[in-house]
């Protein structure tokens, strides 16, 4: 079993041969359901996984976890880290160390239904990407780029994506 970067080799190898011999495997489908735990509070069950989320003082919370827009960074961040991992290893790359630093501008007023001419969320994302390996500039720049254009979270942010939000009213939940 030949492992790079934390990577079984063969398995990715044989992952993206399934996708590519049958694409329709590569079709799938994400879930996450969310739930108020009081104030600007919640949680979210991920596959089992509890992700809670809170707003700072600032902006009316208890200040118990990061903000959902944190976590879009935070998600942003992820995915590209396992983009850089997962492509590095597949063109046999080792890597010692990926940082990635995020910051992202936000106007509050349309948050708030106050008038304004900007829309509520990230009107700017910014991401530096810090690699240590003992690859050329060359090879870590190919990378990179193929991170870039296949990161789902970097271009679900970077273009409209359909969004259907249906409000179902029941007494209980």
């Amino acid at each position: 079993m030949a492992v790079l970067n934390g990577i079984d080799l063969e398995i990715g190898q044989k992952i993206i041969e399934t996708v590519k011999n049958n694409p329709e495997f590569g079709k799938t489908m994400w879930r996450a359901r969310t739930s108020w735990k009081g104030g600007t509070k919640c949680e979210s069950d991920i596959r089992g996984f509890k992700v809670t989320m809170d707003e700072p003082p600032d902006l009316g919370g208890t200040d118990t976890a990061p903000n959902p827009v944190e976590m879009v960074l935070a998600s942003l961040g992820s995915c590209l880290v396992i983009g850089y991992t997962l492509n590095a290893s597949m063109l046999g790359i080792e890597l010692q160390k990926i940082e990635i630093e995020l910051e992202g501008d936000i106007d509050l007023p349309g948050f708030f239904g106050l008038p304004s001419d900007v829309l509520p969320g990230y009107t700017q994302v910014r991401a530096k990407v810090f690699l240590k390996s003992t690859a050329s500039l060359e090879q870590l720049e190919e990378v990179h780029k193929r991170v870039i254009s296949t990161s789902p979270v970097g271009l679900t942010l970077s273009k409209a994506v359909n969004l259907d939000v249906e409000l179902v009213k029941r007494r209980t939940a």
